[in-house]
């Protein structure tokens, strides 16, 4: 009986040690994580989700999650009798539209999150953008054909106040990000890309790496034609392929991109379809996905 309960034991206590240089080396770190996709609706993936950034929480990490919310937002429109318009990869966010974004994202999904997250504590504080100014922008107007195109209250961010999110880590807790944004100026409020949301708080936070989960395994090296994804890259890299990338992938590269660039030591694009794939990335030598460096950092890393 000891025999054998010593061999079931042995792989467990093997997987907690290969854990250890990870947790050496991010004790203390902020790790800012976009939640999004797959693993936002779907229950079992959700569940996992909150129990990865729990655990990173006790492992010494300091985790920000970033939220959007585009399928909860569609639906929401099409109850309300509003149609989803889409100019340039964006949401075109007429005033009415902006409500339910705001409602949806601040009063349902936002919720639902801190909900998980505290069943294992008092640890997650929802807020937006809004609050303590924590990001704010001006009207974002993109060019299609030469021409920019209003497309309503899409922000694009000019500044990020830190403040109320630092003070919540220093706290111990676990700040759930809304991305909706104040206005510069006037008085009402934005919608903002929630890839562009988290890459600019990790940059603005200094974080140590920027997660953003997705659909998708990671950066296919030549889609459609193979299915072979890109483990590591350099913004430089990263930066050549951009115009190749399908509109989906561009913003959350982008956000890599941006966050590598200033001052974030690893963004990466992680699988959420996959039970703990944050766990994975973070704590085993089988990173999943793919992650973009600095162009001057050429060590190996995980």
């Amino acid at each position: 009986m000891t025999t054998t309960r010593k061999h079931t034991a042995l792989p467990k206590a093997q997987t907690l040690i290969e854990a250890l240089p990870w947790l050496t080396r991010h004790h203390g770190k902020t790790v800012v994580i976009k939640f999004g996709g797959n693993a936002m609706v779907n229950e079992e993936l959700k569940a996992a989700f909150a129990q990865d950034v729990v655990f990173l929480r006790h492992a010494g990490l300091k985790p920000v999650v970033v939220h959007g919310g585009g399928p909860q937002i569609s639906a929401a429109l099409d109850r309300h009798g509003i149609v989803s318009e889409f100019k340039a990869g964006l949401r075109v966010t007429t005033e009415d539209a902006m409500d339910v974004v705001r409602m949806v994202l601040a009063g349902q999904v936002q919720r639902e999150l801190v909900g998980l997250l505290n069943q294992h504590g008092p640890l997650a504080v929802g807020l937006t953008g809004e609050d303590a100014h924590t990001i704010t922008a001006v009207k974002h107007q993109p060019e299609i054909d030469g021409e920019l195109v209003d497309i309503g209250r899409v922000g694009e961010i000019t500044a990020i106040d830190t403040g109320a999110i630092e003070a919540l880590l220093a706290d111990g807790r676990i700040p759930v990000v809304s991305s909706i944004a104040r206005s510069e100026d006037d008085h009402h409020v934005y919608n903002v890309n929630a890839d562009t949301a988290a890459a600019a708080l990790a940059a603005a936070l200094g974080a140590e790496t920027l997660m953003v989960l997705t659909d998708v395994e990671g950066l296919y090296e030549d889609w459609p034609n193979s299915d072979e994804v890109i483990s590591r890259l350099t913004a430089s890299q990263l930066e050549k392929l951009l115009p190749e990338l399908s509109s989906g992938m561009v913003p959350k590269m982008e956000g890599c991109l941006h966050a590598v660039r200033n001052g974030v030591n690893t963004a990466r694009v992680i699988d959420g379809r996959v039970q703990h794939s944050i766990l994975l990335e973070i704590f085993t030598d089988e990173g999943i996905g793919t992650m973009v460096v600095p162009d001057q950092d050429t060590e190996g890393e995980s």
